[in-house]
């Protein structure tokens, strides 16, 4: 079964290489490489994959899954400028990969369980772009 709980941070960000010259970064991100960076409402959908609990019903107790998604994501990401704020993108490139790759890491031991465990982070960055990370990308 799986199980799928939303949240929404907003965040901003720029996408530069430090190693690179202006002219790289640019090449590269395009305008994401803006140094006054620019900002992003994010929608993360979490699911998580387990058996139903025969005596609650449950896969994942959602409240205490909100609990997890405010504490490990919203709380330290929204309305923060991730380069200079949230670790580890004061060293890594904040791209939506690297931001849902973070996400899964923060979220995994807080959600493994005997019965459960963390499936897939999909954020989406816009309304047309999305990165999933789980499975075997995921490092199990």
């Amino acid at each position: 079964m799986l199980l799928t709980r939303k949240a929404e941070f907003s965040a901003s960000h720029v996408c530069v290489n430090p190693a690179w010259s202006p002219e790289r970064n640019q090449e590269v991100y395009g305008n994401n490489a803006n140094p006054n960076g620019h900002g992003h409402n994010y929608l993360l959908e979490v699911t998580v994959e387990g058996d139903t609990d025969p005596v609650t019903g449950m896969v994942f107790d959602l409240r205490e899954l909100k609990e997890i998604l405010n504490r490990e994501v919203v709380d330290p990401m929204d309305h923060r400028y991730l380069n200079r704020e949230v670790p580890p993108f004061d060293r890594v490139v904040p791209t939506t990969e690297n931001i849902a790759a973070e996400i899964w890491h923060r979220l995994e031991p807080a959600v493994r369980r005997p019965n459960a465990r963390l499936y897939n982070v999909r954020v989406y960055e816009t309304a047309d772009l999305f990165v999933d990370y789980g499975g075997a990308g995921a490092g199990h």
